[in-house]
């Protein structure tokens, strides 16, 4: 059993498939950061881990009171038995491992691990955008789309640790076929690649030449505010994409709000607003006069703040 130490100082840990971010948290706080590792160095999952415990390691020299260890990583992962099972864009990550009992035996620390977009949640809503709500659903929008919910003060985990999967969830009931054979899933419309894929359809039909890669959000976002009438036009049809997800959710769940991060989300009003327009068009206007939906407060940090937190509460005894 390992022994728990308390305090809001932690490691935190944001695993992406390109590179891996570590830092030292407190609260909402980045207090250091260690240099970045290249995800793709490494050729199995236990070299990846000794890597990770390393720099880590180094990083506990200054600060030896760290209560404890977060990550945050885009997979499936048990967060009751800190295993992962898969770990999404990570090719050599192809088997589970037990996370936890791996890096616990490494750093004589408490080690907790979930779902990147779970970190992002806990995030904005312990100390966020969300904070001091009780219902809350977090959309993380990037290659794909993660999600994060919370009910009553709880994260919601489900049946095998895999909730809130937002991203395979269907907008057309015949629509594109998802990586599980799902019709309509939405992140096979709205996902990075995928929106810049239809950008530059959208501009080969109207007779301009323009490559995937001369296509992509932040690019996008630059023409639609110098007044391409096409790129403004994509981020309207974002939005509406966006609104039948968000319209979906808010009819099941009533959250207080949608709090909404990632790459696309730093479009701002041209996201935003044609955003609350559908939504106004689809909900009772009970739900709709009641409905925050807003942009996340920690932008990239989200997650590894999200992770450090989680940590801190783990060790605390605070974390369910």
């Amino acid at each position: 059993m390992m022994a728990m130490k308390t305090g809001t100082k932690t490691l935190a840990v944001d695993f992406g498939g390109t590179s891996i971010k570590i830092a030292v948290t407190d609260g909402g706080t980045i207090l250091q950061r260690a240099a970045t590792l290249p995800t793709a160095a490494y050729d199995s999952p236990r070299a990846i881990m000794k890597a990770m415990s390393t720099s880590m390691r180094e990083l506990l020299h200054s600060h030896p009171d760290a209560a404890g260890i977060g990550l945050g990583m885009p997979g499936w992962v048990d967060f009751y038995r800190g295993i992962l099972y898969q770990l999404t864009n990570v090719p050599v990550w192809n088997k589970q491992e037990p996370v936890r009992e791996i890096l616990e035996q490494e750093l004589q620390l408490p080690v907790v691990l979930d779902n990147d977009a779970n970190c992002m949640a806990y995030a904005e809503w312990k100390a966020g955008a969300g904070m001091g709500m009780e219902n809350l659903v977090c959309l993380t929008l990037g290659t794909g789309l993660g999600g994060g919910i919370i009910i009553h003060n709880r994260m919601l985990r489900g049946k095998n640790v895999s909730c809130a999967e937002l991203g395979q969830t269907s907008i057309h009931y015949a629509g594109r076929v998802g990586p599980f054979g799902n019709r309509g899933a939405i992140e096979e419309y709205i996902g990075n690649n995928e929106f810049a894929r239809d950008a530059a359809k959208a501009y080969a039909a109207a007779g301009i030449s323009r490559s995937v890669a001369e296509c992509a959000p932040h690019l996008l976002k630059k023409a639609a505010e110098a007044g391409d009438s096409i790129a403004t036009q994509l981020f309207h049809d974002f939005a509406e994409k966006l609104a039948c997800l968000i319209m979906n959710l808010t009819y099941t769940l009533v959250p207080d709000a949608f709090i909404i991060g990632g790459g696309v989300a730093q479009a701002g009003k041209l996201l935003f607003e044609p955003l609350t327009a559908s939504l106004r068009e689809q909900l009772f206007p009970v739900h709709f006069s009641s409905l925050q939906v807003l942009p996340a407060h920690f932008g990239a940090d989200a997650g590894i703040i999200g992770a450090g937190l989680m940590a801190a509460d783990y060790a605390d005894g605070k974390l369910f």
